[in-house]
């Protein structure tokens, strides 16, 4: 078994009830493996976590990317805004 440590950020900290937990996950769990069993373990989640940012060990993660031990896997909701804006900016000048 291998142990991650799950970190919630903003709506996903709300709906799921907690900052952090710890979780076990078989050796070998993808990213993808490990947000389908977070909507188990975490029904409030739901659709909230297909549009999830994943980030493990403090780097954007993708679904086919395997866990490490004892990872720190950070949740976020969807970010907007930013990149509007910067392209705007360029554009302008």
């Amino acid at each position: 078994m291998n142990r991650v440590n799950l970190l919630f950020f903003a709506t996903l900290r709300d709906r799921a009830g907690t900052k952090t937990a710890v979780m076990d996950v078989p050796a070998g769990t993808t990213v993808g493996e490990l947000r389908e069993r977070l909507a188990q373990e975490y029904p409030s989640l739901g659709p909230a976590l297909s549009t999830a940012l994943i980030a493990v060990d403090r780097e954007y993660a993708a679904p086919d990317m395997v866990l490490p031990e004892n990872a720190d896997v950070a949740l976020f909701p969807p970010v907007s805004g930013g990149a509007r804006s910067l392209a705007g900016a360029c554009r302008s000048r």
